[in-house]
């Protein structure tokens, strides 16, 4: 679950969690490292809701993507003269400035993996990966994540409200998951 502020990492089996990892790497750290690489490399200040805007026209993974996103018109102030100025910004120049905050969400998957029971792998193998809140919607994440962990990855239906979609469901059968929540 790639949120706001953290990105939870669970194997769920057994009816419980099984490994779990958490860091405090997530969209909010997306948006700060976009604020960040306008700044460095085209000396343009942008606001957090132009780098939220950024995130989802071109966010990117991966430097190339089958079906791209078209190039973005970003406007800031130029910091060397303090004069708005607009500057048209691609989908690889984002995954680059992505790229730090993925590999830590990445070296947390393999930690959340390498703490799983041996006897789960062949289960993880095939059902996969699956990610989910709205970070999982960075084009090429799921790509990205899969070609680190060679496991089949897949972005939830419905990545922002999946996590309660699936609360929900288990408020509702609440009997039938009684024996999960005495165990913990």
């Amino acid at each position: 679950d790639i949120g706001g502020g953290t990105t939870e990492i669970a194997v769920i089996a057994l009816s419980g969690i099984v490994s779990d990892e958490s860091i405090r790497v997530a969209g909010d750290d997306f948006t700060n490292d976009i604020i960040e690489y306008m700044r460095r490399q085209h000396n343009l200040m942008i606001g957090e809701r132009t780098a939220e805007y950024i995130k989802v026209e071109v966010g990117a993974a991966l430097p190339e993507l089958e079906n791209p996103p078209e190039d973005y018109a970003v406007n800031g102030r130029d910091l060397m003269t303090g004069i708005p100025k607009q500057i048209m910004v691609s989908y690889s120049e984002i995954a680059l400035a992505l790229d730090k905050s993925i590999s830590k969400i990445e070296e947390a998957v393999l930690k959340a993996l390498e703490l799983t029971p041996p006897e789960l792998s062949a289960d993880i193998f095939q059902t996969g990966l699956y990610l989910t809140g709205g970070g999982a919607l960075l084009r090429g994440l799921d790509k990205r994540i899969s070609s680190k962990t060679k496991l089949p990855v897949y972005v939830a239906e419905d990545p922002l409200r999946a996590v309660v979609r699936g609360t929900a469901e288990v408020l509702k059968n609440i009997k039938s998951f009684k024996t999960i929540f005495n165990n913990t």
